[in-house]
């Protein structure tokens, strides 16, 4: 998969140095998404179980033990992942995950 773009998940833990632990995990993502090939919602749920499958290609995976949420927009025929938000739990229950 091309992600685009990991500098949204990086910035997350250099504005948030609290929040440093986020890094290994959230790279651990990455890292296999790279290597995935996800042609429909279902190759998404077989490597993430725990990921949440909304319309039109919004999915939403739980890092670090659902501690952060990482959103995303995957267009499956291109098999591009588009980074939309990545933060913890609390500033997820501030967004609307439709409209990001």
């Amino acid at each position: 998969m091309r992600i685009i773009s990991i500098s949204t998940i990086k910035s997350f833990w250099e504005d948030n140095p609290a929040c440093i632990e986020a890094k290994e995990p959230a790279l651990a993502w990455y890292r296999h998404a790279l290597k995935a090939d996800w042609d429909s919602p279902s190759m998404v749920k077989r490597d993430f179980g725990q990921s949440s499958i909304l319309q039109d290609g919004q999915v939403i995976f739980n890092i670090a033990g659902n501690k952060y949420r990482l959103v995303v927009w995957i267009n499956y025929p291109y098999r591009i992942v588009y980074v939309r938000f990545f933060g913890t739990h609390k500033q997820y229950d501030k967004i609307d995950v439709q409209t990001i």
